[in-house]
């Protein structure tokens, strides 16, 4: 028990970091029902450019985070308009295939342009610490923990008190309605991928200063996020957050509690999605997810 107040503390940033890896994921397929494969490579890409932008020019990764999330939404949208808008009504598989697909060619590109040596961004800061209580709390994964509150409010924000945030929102309850009401219906899907692809990009912005970079780190990434997911609920923002929080408790507390317990916790996202399909396929929060 004397571990406890450690591992809360621990459990509660990585769930922060959690929610911000898998709320594009839940905004895209709540809003436009495709299930995009190549986020991970989102965060692949957005950890890349905080890399370099440090070690070329001296950026930290907290100041170039604007630029990477704006060129983030642009790329989002280019996407959009260019491959996934033709498929929003094919079959899911052809849409599955689609994106995964588009996962393999940026993860390839990456690896030809920058090999697959592991890299890091090392700011000053990044691996500084504090100590409260006996709790020691470093300052990389506080920042990164708050970097990601500021950036899920700000999605909760937009989809509440912006029209465009609220046309989101009727597209993901009633297609058919949303458009007899006037609603740009593509503009917004694109606009709501676009920001989810610079959610995405902001989460490797992040993990450039708390883990290693390659061009393979977006497939770890996709899978915790797709188990996230479905513990909470495909297509439930909400949701997403209840499970981000919830594996980032399990995961920490089996590194804590359980003997070798750091080579079982990276194993947790797969026991998670495996029981949730069994018991409870919906999720927590839920919902019928139509074609």
């Amino acid at each position: 028990m004397e571990l406890a107040p450690q591992m809360l503390v621990d459990a509660i940033l990585l769930g922060g970091v959690y929610t911000l890896m898998v709320i594009g994921l839940a905004l895209s397929f709540g809003i436009t029902r495709v299930i995009n494969f190549a986020h991970g490579e989102a965060i692949m890409f957005g950890a890349y450019g905080a890399f370099w932008l440090l070690t070329v020019w001296g950026i930290d990764p907290l100041l170039s985070l604007p630029l990477l999330l704006a060129g983030g939404f642009v790329a989002g949208f280019l996407v959009y308009e260019t491959a996934v808008k033709r498929v929003l009504h094919a079959p899911h598989i052809n849409q599955i295939l689609l994106t995964f697909g588009l996962g393999l060619i940026f993860q390839n590109v990456a690896l030809i342009l920058w090999t697959g040596d592991e890299r890091s961004a090392n700011p000053n800061w990044a691996f500084d610490a504090f100590e409260f209580n006996m709790v020691v709390v470093p300052y990389g994964r506080l920042i990164g923990f708050l970097v990601a509150v500021m950036l899920v409010a700000a999605l909760f924000a937009w989809l509440r008190w912006t029209e465009l945030g609220r046309a989101s929102r009727a597209l993901a309850e009633h297609n058919e309605a949303a458009q007899l009401v006037g609603i740009n219906v593509s503009l917004t899907y694109g606009i709501a991928f676009g920001i989810s692809v610079a959610l995405g990009v902001a989460m490797g912005v992040l993990v450039s200063f708390l883990g290693a970079i390659n061009p393979f780190m977006g497939f770890h990434m996709l899978v915790k996020g797709f188990a996230i997911l479905i513990l909470g609920g495909l297509g439930n923002i909400m949701g997403a957050v209840f499970g981000a929080f919830i594996l980032a408790f399990v995961e920490t507390s089996v590194g804590y509690y359980v003997p070798n317990g750091i080579g079982w916790a990276e194993g947790m996202a797969f026991a998670i999605l495996f029981a949730i399909l069994v018991l409870r396929p919906r999720g927590l929060l839920g919902q019928e997810v139509e074609g």
